[in-house]
């Protein structure tokens, strides 16, 4: 019935309706109520049971994500890939809302993402789901394995859970097995000696003293968590970033939101999790850029859009200056210049969804 009107409305079924309806004994009369409320619905019934249907899908996630946030985060984060959100926005906002985030463990994670007792709330354990280039089976080998007792050593995972040297040079990337050897560096040295597959696997390993391995900085381990699994536990990118005189005329997120009036100057930047231009609003295109406190939405006119394409397109790291809007609790920065500060992140795999 929605797609009357695009049609040509009810008429080309109204004898068929009338003949139909005389047939069984209605009035005539009857017969013109019955269209009329057909006429009507055809025009605004399918968009007005479409909202409420939202509506309502709309109250049980905001209903959810309030009192429930770690649940909230750990079905987000399984249904992936799913709407604007990346698992990196996802988990930076739930721990600004005071969730516990406990990061890939090969002795605790499972191939989900998992809720973890810690009273007095309950945490979630990121899973091995979110490992770049581990296989789910990989992944529920490792779970089985488990069930009898945690592994002892990398060799002992390996042999166990079936796993070649690209399962366990993933899992040393992306941090996950430091409870059993160290950080990332010494974890993938101790996979690149375990045996291959074949009639020696078995055989105990037997090797000197490992190398000494300097452990990453905190830089380096951010762009391994990136690089490995799309996010990081640790301090966001442009925490990193705060003290480079580049970033020190941009105003953190938070501060912005808290603290400026409507029509008051401002900048910021951070990194880019959302481009997009809707088709009803004029050419504009609305850009989220995520730094340590949160989020800033940025309106972009055609004209900067046009005059300012590069910067727009091919920036990860974004500075802008504008005015600050505010209408209530609701504020953007309506751009005037943008800056690509792309060199300062050289390394990082952040990606943006854009226009979709």
């Amino acid at each position: 019935m929605a797609a009357w009107k695009r049609k040509g409305g009810i008429n080309h079924f109204r004898p068929r309706l009338i003949s139909g309806m005389l047939s069984r004994g209605y009035t005539p009369h009857f017969i013109e109520l019955i269209l009329r409320q057909l006429e009507g619905f055809g025009e605004y019934g399918f968009p007005e049971s479409h909202s409420a249907s939202f509506a309502n899908l709309a109250y049980a996630s905001a209903w959810i994500k309030c009192h429930e946030p770690a649940i909230f985060l750990v079905a987000l984060l399984n249904a992936q890939p799913l709407g604007f959100y990346a698992p990196s926005q996802l988990v930076q906002d739930a721990q600004r809302h005071q969730v516990t985030v406990l990061p890939i463990d090969i002795q605790h994670s499972q191939w989900e993402t998992t809720l973890e007792k810690q009273p007095p709330s309950n945490a979630v354990r990121l899973g091995l789901h979110l490992v770049k280039g581990l296989g789910q089976l990989a992944g529920q080998r490792i779970e089985t394995a488990r069930t009898t007792t945690t592994f002892s050593s990398v060799h002992d995972l390996a042999l166990r859970a079936q796993l070649t040297r690209h399962d366990i040079d993933a899992l040393a990337h992306a941090d996950a097995l430091r409870s059993l050897a160290g950080h990332r560096y010494q974890a993938r040295w101790s996979g690149a000696l375990l045996p291959a597959h074949d009639l020696l696997q078995n055989a105990p390993v037997i090797e000197g003293p490992a190398p000494f391995f300097t452990a990453p900085s905190e830089g380096e381990e951010v762009l391994g968590d990136y690089a490995a699994t799309g996010l990081s536990l640790r301090r966001h990118p442009v925490a990193l970033l705060r003290t480079h005189p580049e970033l020190a005329r941009f105003t953190e997120a938070k501060k912005l939101f808290q603290t400026y009036p409507n029509k008051r100057l401002a900048r910021a930047c951070g990194l880019i999790t959302i481009r997009q231009r809707p088709q009803t609003a004029n050419g504009i295109i609305f850009v989220s850029l995520e730094d340590e406190t949160g989020i800033v939405n940025v309106v972009i006119k055609p004209a900067l859009a046009q005059k300012q394409r590069s910067e727009l397109l091919d920036s990860q790291l974004l500075g802008v200056y504008g005015v600050w809007q505010r209408q209530g609790p609701v504020c953007h920065l309506i751009a005037s210049r943008l800056v690509n500060l792309n060199h300062l992140i050289q390394g990082l795999a952040v990606k943006s969804r854009d226009f979709h």
